[in-house]
């Protein structure tokens, strides 16, 4: 599949007359299962680039098996009433462990809906259990008499209302990831996710039952060793909350993580070595970082003839200047210049948008030098190399920019695909057989 590896084939285990969706990707050891709680969906949560890279880096380093519940996703439908009950998960996660063929795992549990499940399943069978990590994750949410941190009732009642409310729209980014809020695509992305997981009243019905249990009397009977990871500025759920399991689980750490969005979508080089060290151990340091960045290439047009026309000190006055230019711009749109390439420039940035913003900034601005630029832009899994990058992702980009006119800014149809649903204007141009690169890619021009 052309701009990057394809997601790996949905299959079904049977829990009785019910089928549950599941994937396995990964060789392993160690087995490790990731629940991203009563919602999720294996097929459509691969259409954000950020989790499907975090789910590949797992995969790197474990056999990673993901699933959904039943009712939701895209496991069999349910009616709303009466849904399994919360612990019906460990069920559930049996029949997949057992179709699979994984006789023990570690769990990942992220998010506050997944901890409960995956304790519970700890607890109850601490013999298919290796390990437990634990990310945002409470072991009871309303607040008690012994449990002062939790929430009130009336509270609870309003994050209830307020779910089933906005559930299935744009609006409800907000509620699990308010810096993501102001991101069109991401906000599109996550709507249409919410809608195929499962109806509001669905969800209504799994968090009225997942918010109103308790499993703390679990907490002392798990044997696995236990790594809780919580953000500290998470909204949902506060730091306490991670600080209890550790304090009540025999064999647990609390490692604290900064921000406020779910592991995949924040920090992940830490995340992920957290996470890797803490099941395998250190000893993969030599292998390169890999990190998904949007790759931008530029070069000045008719170089040669530039130089020539202006001489050796006037043509490297030129490109001292511009090389300034492009410096101040690159940092202006939050990217990084990782260096010149003689008539041009290789930087990398965190989004699609801003390297865009970038190119056509530098672009219109090097008309003042009396000089044109042409830009190529690619988005994928990047290597840092002690301050370079490599990879594919960086050699598509390059492609990319060999194909672009004179004043043209090309990206790819990955970074189309990024973009979709923003003011940005592109314009086709149709397919390409990159140099080095397999099969046919799709170029977009970026327009204005």
């Amino acid at each position: 599949m052309a701009g990057g590896a394809a997601q790996p084939e949905t299959r079904y285990a049977r829990l009785g007359q019910d089928r549950l969706a599941y994937q396995v990707f990964g060789q392993g050891p160690p087995d490790l299962v990731l629940t991203m709680g009563a919602f999720s969906h294996v097929d459509l949560i691969w259409d954000d680039p950020q989790v499907a890279l975090f789910l590949r880096r797992l995969a790197s380093f474990s056999r990673l098996v993901r699933f959904d519940r039943r009712g939701t996703g895209a496991s069999d439908p349910l009616p709303p009433d009466p849904l399994p009950a919360w612990e019906a998960y460990a069920e559930e996660l049996v029949a997949v462990m057992d179709t699979v063929g994984v006789q023990r795992a570690a769990l990942l549990a992220a998010g506050p809906e997944a901890g409960p499940m995956a304790l519970f399943f700890a607890g109850t069978r601490p013999e298919r259990t290796t390990a437990l990590i634990l990310a945002d994750a409470t072991a009871r949410y309303v607040v008690g008499d012994d449990y002062p941190i939790g929430f009130p009732p009336e509270q609870v009642e309003a994050m209830i209302d307020r779910a089933t409310e906005l559930w299935g729209t744009e609006a409800y980014t907000g509620a699990y990831a308010a810096s993501h809020a102001d991101d069109e695509r991401f906000r599109r992305w996550s709507a249409r996710l919410q809608r195929a997981i499962a109806s509001p009243r669905t969800v209504r019905a799994y968090l009225r039952a997942l918010l109103e249990l308790d499993v703390r009397s679990v907490l002392p009977l798990i044997q696995a060793p236990t790594l809780v990871l919580h953000h500290r500025d998470f909204s949902l759920l506060p730091l306490a909350h991670g600080r209890y399991l550790v304090e009540h689980i025999p064999d647990a750490r609390l490692v604290e993580l900064a921000g406020d969005l779910p592991l995949w979508w924040s920090n992940q080089d830490r995340v992920l070595a957290l996470i890797e060290e803490f099941l395998v151990g250190a000893g993969r340091g030599a292998e390169p970082t890999r990190v998904l960045a949007t790759v931008l290439f530029t070069d000045i047009v008719r170089s040669t003839e530039r130089a020539a026309e202006l001489g050796d000190r006037g043509w490297r006055d030129l490109l001292d200047t511009h090389d300034q230019l492009a410096g101040r711009l690159v940092e202006r749109w939050g990217g990084r210049l990782v260096k010149t390439t003689g008539d041009g420039i290789l930087a990398t940035f965190d989004g699609p948008g801003r390297a865009i913003g970038c190119a056509l900034g530098l672009r219109d601005e090097v008309t003042d030098l009396g000089i044109q630029l042409r830009a190529g832009l690619h988005a994928g899994e990047v290597e840092l190399r002690d301050g370079d990058v490599g990879g594919i992702a960086v050699h598509i980009a390059a492609r990319v920019l060999a194909a672009a006119r004179p004043g043209e800014v090309l990206v790819s149809r990955t970074v189309r695909d990024l973009v979709a649903g923003s003011d940005t204007v592109l314009e086709d141009r149709g397919t390409h057989h990159l140099k080095g690169v397999e099969g046919a890619w799709q170029l977009y021009a970026v327009g204005g």
